[in-house]
């Protein structure tokens, strides 16, 4: 169980739910009493302790239900276009999950200039490459553009609900951390200590080649794959009948189901491999799951595009790989993340009322039904898979965009409801995180802006790859080459420049923190003036006393 307690105290901001705390059944009455006048206290460290050691369960806020409402009222229940209540969902669930939502709706919206000029390319049946270029031109600019434009808009979100400059606060050790009882030489505190050395012997004799192995075997199930292709292809050469033209999408499907299947597989395992190296921040732990999850799904989802497209140079299979595993995985996950636990949840709280019903005591009935039917919610552990889901998505967007141009359309249509099906989740799913205070997405836009720039690579190589360009250098392949390396690095070139020239911040925010800076010093001045001058009025009574004696 993962729990973070980071924002327990809520002194500085309007989360303030009731908090349930789950103990073991065999807890000790002086271990509840101790635990209690922690609380009271507000030490947080006790009940992080009692986490790691297994005495306490779970500890998660209850749901508002009416201020749960009024959010789904302008949320979700009224299936209509418009923008999300960002601040109100910032209100209940916090800024980190605010911004996610933020993040969705932009990506949505931003989808829509590359979904309306696609649209032609493919209706109108533009096989030429050549046709392409200025397709895949703006495709460039606008993964660019995108990114440099949501910054501005993240700035103007997080300097209006006050966490733009918020301080990087000292951390306390995860729960689940464990090792020898010591003093941290840095707080002075008991601790659990661990050896550096021994993290890193589990890391690279354990987890390295763990991770080595996992990519080889996504490659082989690749190539089990590319079989079952080939044997469906001979199946409808041989025969030609309308089942078999069908029966060439089957593999893709079946691919793109393995893929999920390997890719949650995977994730479990990362998980318990990471927590197992014994990270003593959860910074550091998640740095590390997100690099392992990030290299596994890069290669599961995308290695059989890279080998068509570049190995076997097969664009009319591209296209239908792309275009099936692109659509069947946003279909399972639209099913697996939100539609099933939704349904099972349903089923839970119709148990539970039945039980309510028949439970005759003197107890405030309503409060214990809500706790006995959130006790049993799933733990909502961040943001890390939705992120993951749309950086997935804004790969088969841009790294093929010239071969399958109507990717960006799917994903529209996939965005719009996936931003309801993520709010149900988040409200009648899950149960209510603790809310975290964040002043952009993190890591996240750096792993969208390699993508951007893996982008550019792909995206030149399959237009210098085109029948059009290669007749054009029929006989010196060496200046082709050179001349799609060349208009690569100029497209970088300009991706880099552009990037550069939009400032991370608009113009208003960086005058609002110009004048902010401006106040604290002309604030620190005054203070620094007042003691001075309290002190030459206190230097004359000090002789004064001198010359007394």
């Amino acid at each position: 169980m993962k729990v973070t307690l980071s924002a327990l105290n809520t002194s500085e901001s309007s989360f303030t739910p009731l908090v349930v705390i789950e103990l073991a059944q065999d807890v000790k009455e002086e271990t509840k009493e101790w635990l209690k006048n922690r609380i009271i206290a507000k030490k947080k460290d006790g009940v992080r302790r009692l986490l790691t050691s297994g005495i306490v369960i779970q500890v998660f806020p209850l749901h508002d239900n009416e201020a749960l409402k009024k959010l789904e009222d302008t949320w979700y229940t009224r299936f209509a276009l418009k923008y999300q209540p960002i601040d109100s969902i910032r209100g209940y669930f916090g800024e980190t999950i605010a911004l996610y939502f933020g993040f969705l709706e932009y990506f949505t919206f931003a989808l829509i200039p590359m979904a309306v000029i696609g649209l032609p390319y493919y209706l109108f049946v533009w096989e030429d490459y050549d046709k392409y270029v200025i397709f895949a031109s703006f495709n460039l600019i606008w993964s660019t553009v995108i990114l440099e434009v949501w910054k501005r808009g993240c700035a103007d979100m997080t300097y209006r609900w006050g966490t733009l400059l918020m301080k990087r606060k000292f951390e306390e050790p995860r729960p689940g951390f464990h090792g020898v009882l010591g003093i941290n030489p840095i707080t002075g505190k008991e601790e659990p200590l661990y050896p550096s050395y021994k993290r890193q012997l589990r890391i690279y004799l354990v987890s390295l080649p763990f991770v080595c192995l996992c990519l080889y075997f996504s490659l082989y199930v690749m190539m089990i794959y590319f079989d079952l292709e080939v044997w469906a292809l001979g199946l409808h050469e041989n025969s030609g009948s309308e089942w078999t033209s069908v029966l060439l999408y089957v593999p893709s499907i079946i691919y793109a189901i393995v893929i999920e299947i390997m890719n949650r597989l995977y994730r479990y395992a990362a998980e318990f491999l990471t927590s197992w190296e014994n990270h003593r921040l959860e910074s550091a732990y998640q740095n590390h799951l997100i690099l392992k999850v990030l290299v596994f799904n890069f290669l599961n989802c995308f290695a059989s595009l890279f080998y068509i497209a570049f190995v076997l140079k097969d664009m009319k299979l591209l296209r239908q790989s792309l275009a099936t595993l692109l659509i069947t995985s946003q279909i399972l996950n639209q099913i697996v993340e939100s539609l099933l636990p939704y349904w099972l949840q349903r089923k839970h709280g119709v148990r539970v009322k039945r039980k309510m019903q028949a439970l005759k005591a003197d107890i405030d009935a309503t409060l214990y039904e809500q706790v006995i039917l959130e006790k049993e919610m799933g733990t909502y552990l961040g943001t890390f898979d939705d992120y993951l889901e749309l950086f997935l998505q804004f790969g088969y967007v841009s790294l093929f965009s010239c071969v399958y141009p109507l990717a960006a359309a799917f994903a529209v249509l996939n965005n719009f409801t996936e931003v309801n099906s993520d709010a149900l989740k988040m409200c009648r799913v899950f149960k209510r995180p603790f809310s975290e205070p964040s002043a952009h997405i993190g890591v996240w836009q750096l792993a969208f802006e390699t993508m951007s720039v893996i982008s550019v690579v792909t995206n030149c190589a399959l237009i210098g790859m085109s029948p059009q360009v290669n007749a054009i250098f029929p006989e010196s392949k060496a200046d082709l080459v050179l001349i799609v390396v060349a208009v690569e690095h100029a497209l970088l070139a300009l991706k880099f420049i552009l990037a550069f020239a939009i400032p991370d911040k608009p113009r208003h925010i960086q005058i609002k923190l110009a004048r902010l800076e401006f106040e604290s010093l002309e604030a620190l001045k005054q203070q620094q003036m007042k003691l001075v001058t309290e002190n030459l009025k206190e230097e004359p009574k000090e002789s004064g006393k001198e010359k007394a004696t």
